[in-house]
């Protein structure tokens, strides 16, 4: 197969992630159809800019291992955490014949990277996915889901839920902070106006 048709099946192959809906719908009790592995990967990959920026890591390599770090699902699917006690997926065999394919190895070597957890870039967007899984929880608890609440700040007597306890860098942390501090619809209250210009 020639490079161009190489690139434009993984180019198909990326769209499908549109229609990959994230599993923790079944945990967290919710029937959100907009939450997709791609819109996860999308805020993600903000999360993550603004995370290299804040801890000096490169942002190039840091966004696209934000783009890349759930780009084996489009094979394996998403799992919750009661599948994973159930599922084996063959992450490196996936990252091995679907990025490694391609005309270009920057993008399997991200993913490589990403996966590794070793360096600066991959442990921000690391970061960056669990403060997306933070932002969502918060947002589905504004809702009134309490499964979503219990997710965030976990059960009583529990001091930090299972993202917080994850996070590694300081950016990540003050971030985290702040998401739970804010009000998911506050991004608008300022600029709102009843009257047209």
């Amino acid at each position: 197969m020639n490079k161009e048709r190489k690139i434009a099946n993984f180019l198909f192959e990326v769209g499908t992630m549109r229609k990959l809906m994230r599993m923790h719908r079944q945990t967290l009790l919710t029937d959100d159809m907009s939450d997709s592995i791609a819109s996860h990967s999308y805020r993600v990959a903000f999360i993550g800019w603004h995370l290299a920026k804040a801890e000096g890591a490169d942002l190039y390599k840091t966004v696209m291992m934000c783009l890349v770090h759930d780009m084996a699902e489009a094979r394996s699917g998403d799992h919750n955490y009661v599948h994973k006690k159930y599922v084996k997926v063959f992450d490196d065999e996936i990252v091995k014949e679907q990025l490694g394919s391609l005309p270009y190895p920057g993008l399997k070597d991200l993913a490589v990277e990403y996966n590794k957890r070793k360096t600066k870039e991959a442990i921000v967007a690391k970061d960056a996915d669990l403060l997306d899984q933070i932002l969502l929880l918060r947002e589905y608890e504004w809702q009134g889901n309490k499964e979503a609440g219990i997710w965030l700040r976990g059960k009583s007597g529990q001091k930090e839920n299972v993202q917080f306890s994850r996070l590694k860098s300081k950016s990540a942390k003050k971030l985290a902070r702040a998401i739970m501090k804010e009000e998911p619809s506050s991004w608008w209250n300022e600029i709102w106006t009843p009257v047209n210009r």
